[in-house]
């Protein structure tokens, strides 16, 4: 009987160690086979960026020789902006580019000028022209009003809040405090941050806004500005030209574009701020690219300085546009 329950009990340990012995064997592979998915993942991640990089120095080869072509004036002749380009990559995949022009959006980062390194002092005619901008759009004007003061002083050095604005003492209070940047902005996304912003206002804004690198107004280029995109030209002009009026502007354009942004204000007052605000070619331009190989998808937005030739990338976002 003894001999029998030894036999019973040894059997009994030897199937439990079986047992534990078959879990953690199964534990291990599974880790492994994680491990091997997110290394192959990685790797195909690498990949994809390194080809994000390489259509990046195509676009930049495609917008040097529009711009050394085009003789100082950039139009839509050709249908280069926002037409795709593809890059047939090994095994099937494939990265596609566009390119637009990155400078018909409002500036957030020329709500301040700097005067001095790293210092900026608020901007209250693009202050204004935001609020107007905003209210072109549907936005309700003590909104817009809120808005533009908040991220001029979000922007600013000071710490003197603004009519309507708000400096850190607005955002230090909150559950999760935090404090202005006192520098410019570096993605549009920085707006969800202002006092008042809601993600609806930010959906309505997100279209018409921009940060390029400067301390400055953007430069709109009459000659790639689409008619739906009249409310950029209608905010210079207060009071005297509806975006209907802006629009109508714009489909008179001639084929080859004006050579003088000043032709295009034939027929209505030309607004003081058109003479620096308005051009007849290009300065900053927006890629966006899109990569898909086996394993990986990978989305880029970029900006391309065109100021000086070779152009250069000066801002890059993995990821989808916020």
């Amino acid at each position: 009987m003894h001999a029998d329950r030894e036999r019973g009990a040894a059997l009994l340990t030897v199937l439990m160690l079986v047992a534990v012995i078959a879990v953690m064997a199964g534990t291990g592979l599974e880790k492994l086979r994680l491990s091997t998915r997110l290394a192959g993942n990685a790797a195909a991640t690498e990949q994809a960026r390194a080809y994000a990089v390489a259509a990046e120095a195509m676009a930049a080869v495609k917008i040097g020789g529009l711009l050394s072509a085009s003789r100082q004036r950039v139009t839509l002749a050709g249908g280069w902006s926002g037409r795709p380009f593809g890059l047939p990559l090994p095994g099937g995949g494939i990265a596609t580019a566009r390119v637009s022009d990155g400078g018909n959006c409002f500036n957030l980062n020329g709500l301040v000028t700097q005067v001095a390194p790293g210092v900026y002092a608020s901007y209250p005619t693009q202050r204004v022209q935001f609020v107007r901008l905003m209210q072109l759009t549907g936005i309700p004007p003590q909104v817009a009003e809120q808005v533009a003061a908040g991220a001029s002083d979000w922007i600013d050095s000071d710490s003197d809040q603004q009519g309507n604005g708000a400096e850190d003492g607005a955002y230090t209070g909150q559950q999760v405090g935090y404090r202005t940047s006192g520098t410019l902005m570096a993605d549009p996304s920085e707006l969800r941050a202002i006092a008042g912003m809601t993600p609806d206002i930010y959906a309505q804004i997100r279209p018409w806004v921009c940060t390029l690198p400067i301390p400055r107004p953007s430069t709109i280029n009459v000659n790639t500005l689409l008619p739906e995109q009249a409310p950029l030209l209608a905010m210079m002009a207060p009071d005297t030209l509806s975006v209907d009026g802006a629009r109508q502007l714009l489909l008179r354009r001639p084929p080859q574009g004006w050579g003088n942004p000043a032709q295009l204000w034939q027929g209505v007052a030309q607004p003081a701020d058109a003479i620096s605000q308005t051009s007849s070619s290009t300065s900053w331009f927006a890629l966006a690219i899109d990569v898909d190989i086996p394993g990986a998808q990978l989305e880029e937005r970029a900006l391309i300085d065109a100021t000086t030739l070779p152009v250069r990338l000066v801002a890059r976002q993995w990821g989808e546009d916020t």
